[in-house]
């Protein structure tokens, strides 16, 4: 999550949120947050359709991931922060979960998938063998039987 998105989820302001932060980097290595590059903030906010002002600042934000959303609860320290914090790690357990119960379903497919990727050859010659018997036939027959010719 962003830095915006949380400060507005803790009721802080992004200034105060990043000075803690910055205060406190050591609690924060780079597989719990890491700051957005100049090029990703700028292809952010081309997402958007109107940028409203004071909204986009000038410095790119940071981006937390769930164990960075827990110590920055540490750092903010205050029971919204706490509490929202729960909330999120909640919340992320809860998608881990979800993932984790599709993924017998997923490998299942795949299998499958490979199972059916040499049938698909054969299948189409049983369909042009069947094509040939329903077609009819080219050649032209001779009526079979008497037929007097005409003088």
């Amino acid at each position: 999550m962003l830095d915006r998105e949380l400060a507005e989820l803790y009721g802080a302001q992004v200034k105060a949120l990043k000075q803690a932060v910055r205060r406190n980097m050591e609690r924060f290595p780079e597989d719990f947050m890491f700051e957005l590059t100049l090029e990703e903030d700028r292809a952010l906010r081309s997402q958007f359709v109107t940028l409203k002002q004071g909204e986009h600042t000038k410095y790119p934000p940071f981006a937390f991931t769930e164990h960075g959303i827990l110590m920055l609860a540490n750092v903010l320290r205050s029971e919204r922060a706490v509490a929202v914090s729960i909330l999120i790690i909640r919340v992320f357990n809860r998608m881990r979960e979800v993932l984790l119960s599709h993924r017998d379903i997923l490998q299942k497919l795949e299998q499958l998938e490979g199972r059916l990727t040499g049938h698909d050859e054969e299948i189409q010659a049983i369909f042009d063998h069947l094509t040939e018997l329903v077609s009819p036939t080219a050649l032209a027959r001779k009526p079979i039987g008497f037929k007097p010719q005409d003088p």
